[in-house]
């Protein structure tokens, strides 16, 4: 069983950055390492051998890396854009549905931008992208809106994208690790469905709500 109050985890946790300390982490027998479990809004960047973990439906998840200097990191969005400008964000809110994160635009550039200062450099930058499913009906678009959205970002940022598993109608399970760069992707079946829906569904009402008021493969 995994645990989070393994020994390895608490010396990682003793150094790991302030703002990713309400991460769940824990520790993974079969890969030897700490994982980091982020959920919808969420993000998480580390410069150690650790990995990210995170389960997609319609959301977007791009995994962001310095391929020389092997620091990098995740994120995990539903909606593609806001017209905020960048500087009426609050950067160092922690709330999951605060704009620094639902919106890709700002969770594309929060995570980049926090890869360089933590060393890394735009032109080794290199990026995966991952789900994108079409599993809430009632948003039938939203995955396809968050895929051209993500390709067309990192078009404009000219980073390249060095593989990709987007579409169709499966969650995804998500591992990816910075410091090598490699992501396994499990497709899950129908019986994981209705918790990623009812996941999914419950964090697009919460922003709606604050707006008012398969198989592994290593990609």
């Amino acid at each position: 069983m995994l645990k989070n109050n393994h020994p390895q985890v608490s010396e990682y946790m003793a150094q790991c950055l302030p703002e990713f300390m309400q991460i769940n982490h824990y520790w993974d027998k079969q890969r030897n390492m700490v994982v980091a479990k982020i959920l919808p809004g969420e993000f998480y960047m580390t410069t150690e051998n650790v990995a990210i973990a995170t389960t997609l439906g319609s959301c977007i998840s791009a995994c962001i890396w310095d391929d020389r200097s092997r620091i990098g990191g995740m994120n995990h969005f539903m909606l593609p854009v806001t017209n905020k400008e960048a500087h009426e964000v609050n950067w160092g809110k922690k709330d999951k549905t605060s704009d620094a994160t639902r919106y890709g635009n700002f969770a594309m550039e929060h995570l980049i931008n926090t890869i360089l200062r933590s060393g890394g450099r735009k032109l080794n930058l290199r990026a995966k992208l991952f789900g994108g499913a079409k599993v809430l009906d009632q948003l039938s678009d939203v995955g396809q809106k968050n895929i051209n959205f993500a390709l067309a970002y990192l078009d404009q940022e000219e980073i390249v994208i060095e593989s990709s598993d987007l579409g169709d109608i499966y969650p995804r399970k998500v591992i990816f690790e910075p410091c090598s760069g490699r992501v396994f992707i499990k497709r899950l079946d129908n019986l994981h469905n209705d918790t990623i829906i009812r996941r999914e569904s419950d964090y697009r009402n919460q922003i709606n709500q604050k707006e008012i008021s398969g198989d592994i493969e290593l990609f």
